[in-house]
């Protein structure tokens, strides 16, 4: 446990050391990040920090120091505080400073006034995020984190709680475990990210932000029971409300005022964007750090054993089909490396045809997916669920805040669509809507948000897998079709042993290598290009109808894939035959299906 635990169980009281020495002086705020910024590196001082992901919030002393990973859901407007304000003793007249940055409520002695019209009295600005648990986390992730803490095991202050401390986990009202996951609406997000949504406060640089991206916060929780007021009796509040900021209606008074007990304020003073949430690698994967990273590079120097574990792995998985376990490998690694105008590159979204309808085999395998990948939602494409669920994002003008939809993902998150268990029926307007919104996410990697008089572009980046009987309805970049080498009597049997067989230490190194490797720089040599060129001439040569431009990219696409899974960051001769050889299997497998089955692929 790191000495001295006031900077974790009171850090105003930190904060107010730093304010007294240097007054008004606005380098006490920069001292006051510098410290905690010290203080967090000292003997592994982040595990001692609560979190609110794992800790129940009635167990969380007020006022405390805590962390929370999550994502930006929504943005409100800019809000104007106190910045320094001025107090006045009643009795003895004496005036006191105080600061009102990482509070909700101006703090006010026995006998203490507010001097509204101190010429001292400072006005800023603070800008508030709407967050929470980041949607779709695994379990995996969420028991890894757990484990990294201490905080959880041994309370960093001498706060009782009201009742017994239990974790997320062990709460009776909240159902997270993993067979227990609740089914609304048979196909709508799961239920059950541990920790609160929050409001979070932050004060520095909050022009880096924006809506979905994934952040670890370290701040001062504020449950003040004053703001729960608002929600209380408006007419009151009112009271407490400086005139000038009571425009806001009674609906958005509610929205963005909860109950501090329900949605909790973070003041933020560290705050860092995840580039992803896999807790068994470094958080920052920056290219050059990740050169001069021991741990990297001496996973990348054995990675081969792993890449051929990985395929046998999934070769089980699907039921025997080493090549559908290639394309699975390729496209768990794919990502959205840059933008060509409106083009995203290195998408890579597979529609694996041929699975068994009316058996449990696809679930079994988004199941495996979810053991590999740090987040995951698995749609369940009914025509109910296309109908009724709600997909895109909408703004709501009369309580200012964007209410959110299925497809608000956070970057790197796998979506697998459940295509098996459509069957015929009729799509209303809402459900060609959200057919549209799908399409749009697989094609451009973009969802169109709705705010009623036009729509606003958020670009993503989530990688789409979709699994089908046919050939899907969904556009995708590369269809393969399943060919079982086996059909297991007992699918939940058969995907739960393999599960079981595969140890531990092994899962967590297929979990680094499908992470790692989306961060890999790639580069293609202009002899290597030349090749490439001379290649495509040569094949529309011998044969114009069997390859296009398109094909050609799809073969690059696939390529870059190929390299990267063997840890090779530019292209070499040996891995551009490679694609070719298997681009050629699956399609000579699409054409013996087309025989088999006539149109229907």
């Amino acid at each position: 446990m790191p000495c001295g635990e006031d900077w974790l169980s009171h850090p105003l009281g930190i904060v107010q050391g730093f304010f007294a020495q240097n007054g008004v002086n606005p380098d006490w705020e920069k001292k006051v990040i510098e410290y905690f910024k010290e203080k967090l590196k000292e003997n592994n001082a982040p595990k001692w920090v609560p979190s609110l992901n794992e800790v129940p919030l009635h167990y969380l002393k007020p006022n405390s120091f805590v962390k929370f990973r999550c994502m930006i859901q929504d943005m409100f407007d800019p809000e104007f505080y106190m910045g320094v304000y001025e107090t006045v003793n009643q009795n003895t007249k004496a005036h006191v400073l105080h600061f009102g940055k990482y509070r909700d409520v101006a703090e006010c002695g026995p006998q203490q006034e507010l001097d509204l019209n101190s010429p001292r009295n400072t006005t800023l600005e603070r800008q508030t995020f709407y967050c929470v648990p980041v949607p779709g986390e695994s379990t995996w992730v969420k028991e890894a984190y757990v484990n990294a803490n201490q905080a959880r095991v041994s309370p960093s202050t001498s706060y009782t709680p009201s009742r017994h401390k239990r974790s997320y986990e062990d709460d009776d009202d909240m159902d997270l475990q993993p067979n227990k996951q609740k089914d609304q609406h048979a196909g709508a997000r799961q239920a059950g990210e541990k920790g609160p949504a929050c409001l979070v406060k932050v004060y520095e640089d909050w022009d880096c932000f924006k809506v979905n991206d994934i952040l670890e916060l370290y701040g001062i929780l504020s449950v003040d029971p004053v703001l729960s007021i608002l929600n209380n009796d408006e007419r009151d509040a009112s009271a407490l409300l400086d005139p000038m900021e009571c425009t806001d209606t009674a609906e958005e008074q509610r929205v963005h005022s909860p109950p501090a007990s329900l949605v909790p304020r973070i003041h933020v003073i560290l705050a860092q964007k995840l580039q992803h949430i896999n807790p068994l690698l470094p958080a920052c994967l920056n290219k050059e750090e990740s050169k001069t990273c021991k741990f990297v590079s001496s996973f990348m120097s054995e990675l081969s054993p792993v890449r051929a574990e990985l395929l046998g792995f999934l070769t089980h998985a699907l039921l025997g089909d080493s090549l559908a376990a290639e394309y699975l490998i390729l496209h768990l690694i794919s990502t959205v490396y840059t933008r060509r105008d409106v083009l995203p590159l290195g998408k890579f979204t597979v529609n694996l045809s041929g699975c068994p309808r009316n058996s449990t085999f696809t679930e079994h395998l988004y199941r495996i997916i979810q053991h590999l990948v740090p987040a995951s939602f698995r749609l369940q494409m009914t025509i109910e669920n296309m109908n009724h669920l709600k997909f895109i994002p909408h703004k709501d003008y009369t309580a200012n805040r964007l209410v959110s939809g299925l497809l608000q993902l956070p970057s790197n998150t796998s979506l697998v669509i459940d295509e098996t268990l459509l069957e015929q029926g009729q799509l209303d307007t809402p459900g060609v809507h959200n057919v549209t919104a799908l399409s749009n996410l697989i094609t451009w990697q973009k969802v169109d948000y709705d705010f009623s008089y036009h729509q606003m572009e958020f670009p993503c980046n989530i990688n789409v897998f979709i699994t089908s009987e046919g050939r899907s309805l969904l556009p995708a970049d590369c269809q393969i079709h399943l060919q079982p080498q086996l059909i297991p009597p007992n699918m939940e049997e058969y995907m739960n042993s393999l599960l079981s067989a595969v140890l531990p230490s092994v899962l967590n190194k297929f979990r680094i290598y499908l992470t790692l490797l989306r961060f890999l720089e790639y580069s293609i040599s202009d002899e290597i290009t030349k090749a490439v060129e001379d290649d495509f001439v040569e094949m529309r040569k011998n044969d114009p109808q069997s390859i296009t431009a398109d094909d050609l990219h799809q073969l690059l696409v696939v390529a870059r894939c190929l390299s990267l899974s063997a840890g090779q960051t530019t292209l070499s001769r040996e891995r551009w035959l490679r694609a070719k050889q298997l681009e050629s299997l699956r399609r000579t497998r699409l054409q013996q299906q087309k025989c088999v089955n006539g149109n229907e692929l």
